[in-house]
Parts: C-alpha cells; structure tokens; sequence
C-alpha cells in the first residue's frame, strides 16, 4: 500500500470510529445504517455465556433504551488501534463507556463502494465504573 493509500485507508476508518462512538453515546438510528453493515452480526462472551446477535436485532434492543446522552452519562472513548490487513480490510480495537460499564470492541472493518463499515463485532464488558 503506498502512503496516500495509507493515509486515505486510515482517514476513512478513523471517520467511521467516530461515527460508531458518536452512535452508541446517542442512539441515533442514521448513524446505525451508516455504522453497520447490513449483514453485521456482533458477538460476546461473558461468564461462560456466549451471544450471537444479528444487526436487526442490535438495532431493535438499541432503539428500545434509553441512551448514555440522554441520561446524562459521561462520554468516554478511545481507539486503541487499527490494523489495516489491506486498503479494503482492517480490524480496530476500542475502549468506550456506556453507562457505568466500560466496553472494550474488537471490530471487523470492511470498505463497501468506498465507505467504511462493520460487518462483525466482538465486545466484552471490561469493568464498571465506580459510583462516589
């Protein structure tokens, strides 16, 4: 990959993890389309329980909650980095908080007729934040 390649490979994927952190503090449904690719499917694995969730359904359990923003919380988030594998797949890893609970994603990146999107995503909860 040459270094224009390089710079527009990360410009776009940077533009996309902002996209996903300013979706999952707001809640905005435009952003979801735009965010996830529609055959995504976003897996976790807590205390032995594994959960296999397909985008549709993601997107009717998100639109059902009230959002961080809208209760007030804290925004935090941070890409940990990007692994671009070629100029049409990259893989990201972020911390971000939602609520109390503090959320590290591994995200599987593809550039779909040019625009950047997730078509998996493996997500843990890494810890909660204390209450004073």
């Amino acid at each position: 990959m040459t270094s224009t390649a390089e710079k527009s490979t990360t410009a776009g994927i940077e533009e996309l993890l902002r996209d996903y952190f300013d979706l999952l503090y707001t809640q905005r449904m435009d952003l979801f389309d735009r965010v996830f690719h529609p055959a995504a499917v976003l897996y976790s694995a807590q205390d032995g329980v594994v959960v296999v969730r397909p985008r549709e359904e993601y997107r009717v359990l998100m639109r059902a909650r009230r959002s961080p923003e809208q209760n007030g919380a804290p925004r935090e988030d941070a890409v940990l980095w990007i692994d671009a594998l070629s100029p049409e797949m990259a893989l990201a890893k972020v911390r971000l908080r939602l609520g109390d609970d503090i959320m590290v994603d591994f995200l599987n990146l593809l550039s779909v007729e040019g625009r950047w999107m997730i078509v998996s995503k493996l997500y843990h909860r890494e810890g909660t934040v204390a209450r004073g």
